[in-house]
């Protein structure tokens, strides 16, 4: 009886033990599984886990040749402006205002667009973009006057205002240590749009006539129409705007692109409703900022299509000191004074214009290596001095090839100067204010563009040196500026919301 009782006890003692084995056991499996469930990640991890592949390669091509179509309708320009100042008998300034209405649709489109994005999405507004370029420069092919023309013309440039937005979409996809690498060479497709515009110049103006040549110059515009569908809406944007289950289905079907897996976990990141919110772009943590990079994207502008019209005027009417002038060279001065200057591109102008325009390429190593190694900021500092120099050497008196050199230089030159900025201001902004931010500095980068027309094409029939003196001190003073500038942003995370963005949120909503 005693050692059944000893029995009875030992099975109790086990069966005590494995209840409570039993209930440890269980508490440790609800315990993975609650904290498997509330594993969560940001869109930021989920690009950077998703790394680069095929999806960015189609990414990459797509919107990459948004800046053909931004080149083209700004190369024009320099192209037409010999054959409209012959057709309608065209004073300088009438030429010049020209480009600057474009820019002035640019300008006043350029924040309105950016507003939009950040409101309702970026996807919209560049397809928006697309479509509207496109149908006002058909239009203006058929323009019957001189003030029909310039009237058109700003209308396509408030339609490049939405397509410029394309770069904001696709920044938003590339990881951080991609975009250094990828985002310079963008310049590539800006360079095949500018020699599309001037081959089509070359072989079509003096046959068919530039109308002809404006109606040809909008098929890249019509064919990315169609193949835009490919490009989905940006996941940031969507996750800011509560369309959670949108970015997911987005950053799914990104990651079987290239054949990877999401971070484990929900997608999980705050919707702020403070989109689009211009007093952002001018509160404490990015007045200064806001400020400095205003003026920077109006010298980008402002020296590079200073550079690319002064270049088409110089040729145009040979006001370049040239040591091995030739015989055009002496009938355009003898044309200068005339009360109309009338003399269309010569094949060798449109050859000299096709080798500056490689010059948008030639450096993109250089970019790359600036980038990586002294950052954003320092970038722009030396990218700028080093334009503001070569812009005085164009006064110096050389031969034609040594003035084909110099132009090569400058374009390298004022085309990273606008790479780094754009890829500067994509990256210092949140998500909340990103395209908010590029429509300010685009509408001011226009004011540049507004302005660089009466410089180069009306100035500098005057005088070569005080139309390049402009451009080289405005290089100077921005260089200067840059060390103003409270962040560098290589290597960082695109932001949803700056650190201080929740302390002075409250104070934006009460302004």
């Amino acid at each position: 009886m005693l050692i059944n009782m000893i029995q009875s006890n030992s099975l109790k003692k086990k069966k005590t033990t494995n209840n409570k084995e039993i209930f440890v056991i269980c508490i440790c499996v609800f315990s993975v599984v609650d904290v498997a469930e509330e594993q969560t990640y940001s869109v930021e991890e989920a690009v950077e886990t998703i790394g680069f592949g095929r999806f960015h390669i189609l990414l990459f091509v797509i919107m990459g040749s948004c800046n053909i179509i931004e080149a083209m309708e700004i190369m024009l320009l320099a192209v037409v402006s010999p054959e409209i100042r012959c057709e309608w008998r065209l004073e300088d300034w009438q030429v010049a205002l020209v480009s600057t209405m474009v820019f002035l649709g640019f300008m006043l489109c350029g924040a309105l667009g950016g507003y939009i994005s950040d409101r309702y999405g970026r996807w919209t507004v560049v397809f928006i973009g697309f479509v509207w370029s496109a149908y006002f420069s058909l239009l203006t092919s058929f323009a019957p006057s001189y003030g029909w023309f310039i009237f058109l013309r700003s209308m396509v440039g408030c339609g490049v205002a939405g397509v410029s937005q394309g770069f904001v979409l696709k920044t938003e996809f590339i990881p951080a240590k991609h975009r250094a690498f990828l985002l310079p060479l963008a310049s590539v497709f800006w360079m095949i749009g500018s020699m599309l515009i001037i081959i089509l110049g070359m072989l079509v103006v003096p046959t068919l006539s530039w109308r002809w040549m404006i109606r040809i110059s909008i098929t890249p515009s019509v064919i990315l129409i169609f193949l835009f569908k490919y490009i989905p809406e940006s996941a940031r944007y969507n996750v800011s705007a509560g369309k959670v289950q949108a970015a997911v289905d987005t950053l799914q079907w990104i990651a079987k692109m290239n054949r990877v897996s999401l971070p484990p976990g929900r997608l999980v990141e705050p919707v702020v409703n403070e989109r689009g919110n211009w007093k952002i772009l001018l509160s404490p943590a990015f007045r200064r900022t806001s400020v400095l990079l205003w003026y920077s994207w109006f010298v980008a502008s402002f020296a590079y299509y200073g550079s690319v019209l002064s270049s088409s005027e110089l040729l145009e009417k040979n006001l370049l000191c040239v040591t091995n002038a030739d015989k055009d060279h002496h009938v355009k001065h003898h044309q200068e004074d005339g009360l109309c200057y009338c003399i269309p591109f010569a094949l060798s102008d449109y050859q000299t214009l096709l080798i500056s325009c490689l010059g948008e390429v030639a450096l993109v190593p250089l970019n790359i290596g600036l980038l990586n190694l002294l950052g954003r900021k320092m970038s722009l500092t030396v990218v700028q001095l080093l334009a503001a120099i070569i812009f005085m050497m164009i006064n110096v008196c050389t031969t034609m090839s040594g003035f084909v050199v110099l132009l090569f230089l400058l374009r390298s030159l004022v085309s990273m100067n606008f790479n780094v900025v754009y890829i500067y201001t994509a990256e210092v902004y949140p998500t909340v204010a990103r395209s908010l931010g590029m429509g300010f500095c685009t509408s001011f980068s226009r004011i540049g563009g507004m302005i660089a027309p009466f410089i180069a094409q009306v100035l500098m029939s005057q005088s070569v040196i005080l139309a390049l003196t402009p451009f080289t001190v405005a290089c100077v003073i921005c260089a200067l500026g840059n060390f103003l500038l409270p962040i560098e942003t290589r290597g960082r995370a695109l932001l949803v919301r700056n650190d201080y963005f929740h302390v002075f949120i409250s104070s934006v909503s009460n302004i």
